[in-house]
């Protein structure tokens, strides 16, 4: 009997609320990183109707211009009309950034008497599956290009009364744990006053929908957009956005765990983020190499300490060799201490600034190295050394 299930993602764009203050924190990240790459950075954002306040911890030799590094993200993601609700030129922008507590840095900082340790507690998941070329779920990876595709029609005017903020929602059908067709799309997205409904529904169905998801739709997908007729007042304006917010959209869509802690904003020491992208790289390369169809790694660590204190797989049933092997190979090819990961996958560079939109995986782009599978084929040959 034909096993059927449903799974469902979403995504935003580069206007939404949250992901503005994303974009803020990880510039600023970037800024310092690029001027002094042992920046110890917490940056995070909070945005309102007019208004963007920057706070956190940061100890660096360089310096940000906080100021301007608001408003120049503002500018390009295009809140460059105050109808928008909040606009480059004239939002208020209010900084409160301190140094990074000693006691963690006693914990975090390389010193001759100890190797660099985590930069707090926690656990990171890494996902990977066979069902898309990305070695992600399907769901998330449609989500994400239907934002981007949003925010593509609107910057190059195609469909110029679009405004910056948008969502999308992808419902995939499954049958025996494979995807086989779209069951429902959602789009929401900021427009102009004067736009007619009907056309705006048109045109998002022809110009944003159907090049995405189109060959996986039939007559039976339900398609939802604008629902509830009329989404003028968006951005900070409609809703308040803070940094951290999208865990779930910059993963995996809501397949596989999340360990809760949020990435942008947060230089690699912090192994929230960098053990995520750990996770990830690992997770890719055992699916990668045909070791299982299906791949979820927990890394978890302690704050000040280097190794992590576990390392748990789940293939889901699908491991090609005894998944209690897995760990073994893991800890043999992958560095998993911080500054391990750091060196393994070039952190210390300013390439955060990208990732805080349109997810943190998944991406073919060559600042993205936790998304290569440089270490499939090893692991492909110890697993027909297990055989």
């Amino acid at each position: 009997m034909t096993k059927k299930q449903f799974i469902t993602s979403e995504s935003v764009t580069e206007g939404h609320p949250d992901k503005i203050c994303d974009q803020i924190s990880d510039a600023i990240l970037d800024a310092l990183i690029a001027q002094d790459p042992a920046s110890r950075v917490a940056v995070e954002a909070f945005t309102t109707t007019g208004l963007v306040v920057v706070g956190g911890e940061v100890t660096t030799h360089g310096y940000a211009d906080v100021q301007q590094i608001v408003r120049q993200t503002l500018k390009e993601i295009g809140y460059t009309n105050p109808s928008y609700g909040i606009d480059c030129e004239d939002a208020g922008v209010l900084v409160s950034i301190h140094g990074q507590s000693q006691d963690i840095a006693l914990g975090v900082n390389e010193a001759n008497e100890h190797e660099q340790g985590a930069g707090d507690q926690g656990m990171m998941y890494g996902f990977a599956c066979d069902e898309t070329p990305e070695l992600m779920p399907l769901p998330i990876v449609l989500a994400h290009r239907l934002t981007r595709q949003l925010a593509e029609v609107r910057k190059s005017e195609i469909l110029p009364y679009l405004g910056p903020d948008g969502k999308s929602q992808v419902s995939i059908e499954y049958q025996d744990d494979q995807p086989v067709r779209v069951e429902a799309v959602v789009i929401a997205a900021q427009h102009r006053e004067n736009i007619l409904i009907e056309k705006l529904r048109a045109d998002i169905l022809e110009k944003v929908i159907k090049p995405i998801c189109g060959h996986l739709m039939d007559g039976n997908t339900k398609v939802h957009i604008n629902a509830t007729g009329k989404f003028v007042i968006g951005g900070p304006q409609g809703d308040t956005g803070l940094t951290g917010r999208k865990i779930i959209v910059d993963t995996y869509g809501g397949v596989g765990r999340h360990g809760g802690g949020a990435f942008s904003g947060k230089d690699p020491s912090k192994v929230d983020r960098s053990g995520a992208y750990m996770a990830r790289y690992i997770a890719k390369n055992i699916v990668a190499a045909g070791l299982a169809k299906k791949c979820e790694v927990q890394l978890s660590y302690a704050i000040g300490v280097a190794q992590p204190t576990s390392i748990t797989i789940d293939c889901f049933g699908t491991n090609k060799i005894p998944e209690d092997k897995i760990p073994e190979l893991i800890r043999k090819y992958f560095n998993l201490t911080p500054k391990g990961i750091i060196n393994s996958l070039k952190l210390l560079r300013p390439i955060y600034k990208q990732t805080a939109v349109y997810g943190h995986f998944g991406r073919n782009d060559v600042d993205f190295t936790w998304e290569k599978t440089d270490k499939a084929e090893i692991l492909k040959k110890e697993a027909e050394m297990e055989e």
